[in-house]
């Protein structure tokens, strides 16, 4: 027996639990594919490794849509500037502070559990959105009319089928979209510690020809720190006990970084760069890492994602809109409309150039600083401590990073 739906979101993490609840006041009945729930949160737990910096456009998309209380209730950590250099922090970094932008502050570290459980707790108090937890077991993509199987034996029909279940999306597959790949020659090795210092508002990276290293604050005197280097040295890295490893990220990182006290946890994956060759067919669109996997650098990843949510949504909210005038009405037209691929066609045009611009900037800064090039490092440091003191290049840099920089869905605006 199948269980029809409007729209059918395969993936339940951060981007597709967000364009769920982005689309609360649509009337369309929805149903979100989850088979892997998180664990509950206890303020006692250590940090999760796997954060996320949001910037103020994420921010204000989860707070139009009513997950951030959900957040701020749990833990997160405010980052008020941000600073970047290569050779010589003193006199060739770049120093980004909110109040150069009039703002408080440019964004939050928060652990993607947390943001997760925010999001699937407002889920649960919007009528038309059901969860499902279970696997899914094969997908049949028809424009229209596309049916999910579950591992419970469940057939769900949907009109509209979307993709947010990640870089080997099943729904992509079953669309037949091709994509762009290539790997990085880098891995990253995602660090949680303890520090011997307050909590921190500054969220800092050097360059180093084999990658960056980075520092993100979190709440406490914890942190999440990113060491960038070739698999072959993340590898040795992870052999190492715990007091070899620990001189390690003495000997390496910079004295910027305060004293760790403990590594608690620590994991490597490795990076590459994919790109859906389109990001809609009638009948299915992608958002987050199902359209594009970029290097996480800048840490733009999610917050792309996010952005792809709220355009979606706001894609379809608007031929839903000019089709009803009541609830009434609305139960007796078709609402086919709103998976045309025209009307998917809005979604990638604002978003599939923006997030393009994004990726080749992260690759642009891959390749130029993991060039050892005695000549090329001194016009990076030199590039870096200029555009540390040209006003409004370094304005536009923080715009883009803050997310207010390219085209904004209205969810990304503050109300």
């Amino acid at each position: 027996m199948n269980n029809k739906y409007d729209i059918i979101i395969v993936g339940g993490g951060m981007v597709g639990a967000t364009l769920a609840c982005a689309m609360a006041d649509s009337q369309l009945q929805i149903a979100v594919i989850e088979p892997n729930l998180p664990q509950a949160f206890d303020p006692e737990q250590t940090h999760d490794l796997r954060v996320s910096a949001l910037n103020i456009a994420s921010q204000n998309i989860l707070e139009n849509i009513g997950a951030w209380e959900g957040v701020s209730n749990r833990r997160s950590c405010v980052y008020r500037r941000l600073k970047t250099w290569e050779l010589d922090e003193q006199r060739a970094a770049t120093l980004f502070d909110c109040q150069q932008q009039g703002v408080d502050h440019l964004g939050y570290i928060v652990e993607n559990r947390v943001i997760q459980l925010a999001l699937l707790e407002r889920m649960a108090q919007l009528s038309n959105i059901k969860l499902i937890h279970c696997e899914t077991t094969d997908i049949d993509f028809n424009p229209g009319a596309s049916i999910v199987e579950l591992a419970d034996g469940q057939q769900l029909l949907g009109k509209l089928l979307v993709g947010a279940d990640g870089g080997n999306s099943a729904v992509r597959s079953a669309a037949g979209i091709g994509i762009h790949s290539w790997d990085y020659e880098q891995s990253a090795l995602v660090i949680s510690v303890l520090m011997d210092a307050p909590q921190q508002d500054i969220t800092w990276q050097q360059f180093t020809p084999t990658g960056p290293l980075a520092f993100l604050p979190l709440s406490g005197n914890s942190a999440s720190l990113v060491w960038y280097n070739t698999p072959a040295k993340i590898k040795a890295l992870l052999a190492l006990d715990e007091a070899e490893f620990l001189q390690q990220l003495l000997d390496n990182f910079p004295s910027a970084l305060e004293k760790v006290d403990k590594v608690l946890a620590k994991a490597a994956f490795p990076l590459k760069r994919q790109h859906a060759q389109q990001y809609v067919l009638e009948g299915v669109a992608l958002i987050g890492d199902a359209a594009h996997m970029i290097h996480p650098l800048a840490g733009q990843g999610v917050n792309i994602g996010l952005l792809d949510a709220a355009q979606l949504a706001q894609s379809i909210k608007a031929v839903v809109s000019e089709n009803f005038a009541s609830a009434e009405e609305y139960a007796l037209i078709p609402k086919g409309d709103f998976s045309s691929l025209k009307t998917l066609q809005q979604y990638q045009q604002q978003r599939r150039n923006h997030n393009l611009l994004i990726m080749q900037l992260m690759d642009s800064f891959y390749r130029i600083f993991t060039n050892d090039l005695v000549p090329l490092k001194l016009l990076r440091n030199i590039g870096l401590g200029l555009a540390g003191k040209i006003l409004p290049a370094k304005k536009k840099a923080m715009a883009l990073a803050m997310g207010m920089e390219g085209p904004l869905p209205d969810l990304a605006k503050k109300y």
